[in-house]
């Protein structure tokens, strides 16, 4: 038997002296490629020391990944070569049994890191994907245990003579694990390809964002199909078979999947007509925010309160869209208040404009502008108005910042504002202000 045959050289080479240079060259491997994996990931941390904030940040998590995953590659291919090598002149069932051990480690460590790239790149991983990395390294190592204790041939035979009925044909088990191991790899790697081409497309800022976004789409879908139709030739489908699956198909976009399919269209139709970008400010029925997302089927939009809104793409193409920053980014905001008869307009119009301009956000062109909306009965109603290049961060900071300018200037005296156009809290607060002194200028 394998198991028998397979321990009692590993038995007969442990007496032997020349087990030290397995012993060494498995050592040697191990040294060398840990050490390989760590100066190749040094010299890439390294070259991106320089990259500051969250894209920095995420390449040097991808690199410290990808070197868990190049170490025990490396190793494994310098202990097949050494097996090699050493096969001339020594016997070399302790390299015989090195080699699956860390074939298992290699498996699992590059199985972990195309689940995290595809599933978890944008956040942390989740329980469901820390429970099928446990169920999957215990499988792993299930099966490589069973090869080295010989059982792995009589496993394979029975899967291999266990016969199912698919129709009028017989699969046995053995060809139906082998296609579903194809189809979830090929698939695995078409994600990790696409998601890999995604992030390198969203990183090229001379292209256009939609550009960018569109691209990405169609390349991860057209890897996963090609990965699907090759994992069916694999399992030896006929693809003739696709033509009925796609009557199937268009039956079902008929009859009850026609507003999913409108989703898909229209998300690439907003794409190719690049009418909404990442970072636009809109406004669509009652919701109002920043893009953050276009997707295929639906855009996120994220408010300035933090909400995050799921708008379906065909409400973005089928009603009226309110954009911010289709031709322009820049909003106008106002204030208004009410100045006593007896006020200077000459004075105070020029005194309103210059501590508007004195704010941060405001723009300095176009300037910051008063005009006179009409003679109410307690006083001039004025109007200040100032464009601001960042909606995105919100416009009421920016007219709190002017309100609370403008009341420095009513307790100083330079503005004089009509009883009636005072709203009844500002007038606390100078009544306030006011007692206060007179208190501070008794008890001195």
């Amino acid at each position: 038997m394998q198991m028998s045959k397979l321990l009692s050289d590993l038995l007969a080479d442990l007496r032997e002296p020349g087990v030290l240079w397995q012993a060494g060259a498995i050592a040697l491997c191990i040294l060398l490629g840990w050490g390989l994996a760590r100066f190749l990931r040094n010299r890439y941390l390294r070259q991106l020391s320089g990259e500051e904030g969250t894209t920095g940040a995420v390449r040097r998590i991808g690199v410290e990944s990808f070197a868990r995953v190049l170490s025990p590659l490396l190793i494994l291919g310098l202990l097949a070569l050494a097996r090699l090598l050493m096969a001339r002149y020594h016997h070399i069932n302790l390299l015989n049994v090195t080699l699956p051990l860390f074939s298992s480690f290699a498996v699992i460590r590059t199985a972990f890191y195309l689940l995290r790239r595809v599933f978890a790149r944008h956040g942390p991983v989740g329980a469901a994907i820390l429970t099928f990395e446990k169920i999957f390294a215990l499988l792993v190592w299930l099966a490589v245990a069973l090869y080295i204790l010989g059982l792995w041939p009589e496993i394979i035979d029975y899967l291999e003579t266990t016969l199912l009925p698919i129709g009028r044909h017989k699969v046995s088990l053995a060809n139906i694990l082998q296609a579903a191991g194809s189809v979830v790899v090929l698939l695995m790697l078409a994600l990790w390809a696409g998601a890999a081409l995604e992030e390198r497309l969203m990183g090229v800022q001379s292209m256009h964002s939609s550009l960018r976004v569109i691209l990405a789409r169609m390349s991860r879908a057209v890897l996963i199909v090609v990965a699907v139709l090759y994992s069916l030739t694999l399992m030896g489908l006929d693809l003739t078979v696709l033509s009925v699956f796609g009557g199937a198909l268009g039956v079902g976009l008929g009859l009850g999947l026609q507003k999913i399919a409108s989703n898909y269209v229209s998300g690439f139709v907003i794409l190719l007509e690049r009418s909404l970008s990442i970072g636009d400010m809109i406004s669509v029925d009652k919701y109002s925010g920043r893009v953050t997302r276009i997707n295929a089927r639906y855009t996120v939009l994220q408010g300035l309160d933090g909400v995050e809104t799921v708008l379906p793409n065909e409400m973005l193409i089928s009603g009226p869209v309110q954009s911010q920053s289709l031709s322009s980014s820049s909003v106008r905001a106002s204030t208004r208040l009410t100045v006593s008869y007896g006020s200077d307009l000459d004075v105070v119009i020029p005194l309103l404009e210059a501590l508007a301009r004195d704010v941060p956000r405001i723009m300095e062109t176009p300037a910051p502008g008063v005009s006179v909306n009409k003679f109410a009965a307690d006083g001039f109603e004025l109007e200040l108005g100032f464009w601001i290049s960042d909606p995105e961060n919100g416009t009421g900071g920016v007219v709190s910042d002017v309100n609370k300018r403008i009341y420095k200037k009513v307790q100083s005296g330079d503005i004089k504002l009509t009883q009636a156009g005072l709203d009844p809290r500002v007038i606390d607060a100078l009544l306030a202000s006011t007692a206060t002194r007179n208190s501070q200028t008794v008890t001195n």
